[in-house]
């Protein structure tokens, strides 16, 4: 593929456990610094379905960039701004906010497309890690054994690099969750595509909230007619009852922690939809409707104290989890990796020295995204159990607040305005 390395020697030998963003970065951003990269992903099959659209920051189109991708000015849809819609479907609130939109399976692809074959390996399930003085070696389900000098966790909210270092650390309920679907565009009335389409668009019925704007559409195309509206709806759902009901599937089974969107009862998909109609402006209450398979997450919180062991980093969401509203999921996983490769070569590819610079760079920003992501869904928890919830409940459920706040990078280290 175009965009990696063949023509220089091997700085070392990265092993990269997790086949998704952050590990794609982080194969292609070493890579180019003059590493070995061997992906190993557990699923057997592309992952480019996943995931429905993201937000966009500078940090994620410089990580583009630096990894070799030329056509950054093709990521996604620009909005102007925000606007939010009362249940009567009036306008009510309007913020110029210009923000590219886009999907997270368009920027998979931009990825996927400058990775060689050969350095991605499907249905390799990691068993367990272990450290020499001089290298690491990653043990898999299969009986084969993988050795390096780097061992790069990417393996996601459930990642076992993380379960082996740091079994304590596991993911926190907030007690809500988000519904999420898509709705092709043309699919849409003229009235609703007028009020929404162009727009972060917000809906905000008490201690819950609607947001949708456009992504690419069908095999990842930008052209008008052809794109998606992408909507998540945050609902409370309490632990105890309402989250166990709402994870038995259609056989009766409970699920633990979330659930295929395949096996989500009819009932709770109709209750969703008649909720839609009660609660919603007509707009989002349409899009609902019209989405054919909706489907929701829990909302989970998860947040490392440490990024580095001593060969073996945590990337991307094994590190940090912090709730949609940031809108830095991808983003935070490109920072990461652009982080490790900076480190990389300031320590000239001295790896433990590399990781504790690292570490001491992207656990400030880890902790920085939690924290702001917990204060902006406060409001929509089922259950508000401290006196700082209360507060951040109160100061971010007002539409002022709700268009401001959401999905911007000003509150990281660092940053000096905001993400216009």
């Amino acid at each position: 593929m175009p965009g990696m390395n063949t023509s220089r020697k091997s700085k070392g030998k990265a092993l990269i456990i997790g086949g998704s963003m952050a590990g794609l970065f982080s194969a292609l951003l070493l890579d180019r610094i003059g590493w070995d990269v061997q992906i190993f992903e557990r699923v057997n099959s592309k992952l480019d379905g996943r995931g429905a659209g993201i937000a966009t920051h500078a940090e994620l189109i410089d990580a583009l960039s630096r990894a070799g991708i030329v056509r950054v000015g093709e990521v996604g849809i620009e909005v102007p701004g925000r606007r939010i819609l009362e249940r009567n479907g009036n306008i009510v609130g309007q913020l110029s906010l210009p923000q590219t939109m886009t999907s997270w399976g368009r920027i998979y692809g931009f990825l996927m497309a400058m990775l060689r074959d050969d350095t991605y390996h499907k249905g390799k399930s990691l068993q367990s890690v272990e450290q020499t003085a001089s290298g690491v070696a990653a043990h898999f389900e299969d009986g084969t054994v993988e050795n390096g000098d780097l061992l790069v966790g990417a393996d996601g909210i459930y990642s076992t690099v993380r379960q082996q270092l740091a079994p304590e650390i596991k993911p926190i309920y907030a007690s809500y969750i988000a519904w999420r679907g898509l709705v092709g565009e043309a699919e849409l009335s003229p009235e609703t595509h007028g009020a929404l389409f162009d727009w972060l668009g917000f809906c905000l019925p008490p201690g819950e909230q609607m947001l949708g704007y456009p992504v690419a559409g069908p095999k990842n195309g930008l052209r008008p007619g052809r794109r998606y509206y992408n909507f998540v709806w945050y609902r409370p759902a309490d632990a105890t009852t309402e989250l166990a009901r709402l994870l038995t599937d259609v056989d009766g089974q409970r699920n633990e922690v979330t659930i295929a969107p395949n096996r989500i009862h009819p009932d709770v998909i109709a209750e969703m939809r008649a909720a839609a109609d009660s609660l919603l402006a007509p707009q989002f209450s349409e899009v609902v409707r019209l989405t054919e398979k909706p489907f929701f997450q829990p909302i989970y919180d998860l947040e490392m104290p440490s990024m580095a062991f001593g060969r073996i980093a945590l990337l991307g969401d094994a590190a940090f989890v912090g709730r949609p509203h940031v809108g830095m999921g991808v983003t935070k996983a490109a920072g990461d990796a652009v982080a490790l490769t900076d480190a990389l070569l300031a320590t000239e590819h001295e790896v433990e020295q590399a990781l504790k610079r690292f570490e001491t760079v992207r656990l400030p920003v880890g902790a920085a995204v939690i924290a702001r992501a917990r204060h902006l869904g406060a409001y929509m928890q089922a259950q508000i159990s401290t006196e700082e919830e209360r507060r951040m409940a109160e100061t971010f459920r007002t539409p002022e607040a709700v268009m401001k706040e959401t999905a911007v990078s000003d509150f990281l280290p660092g940053s000096k305005a905001p993400n216009l």
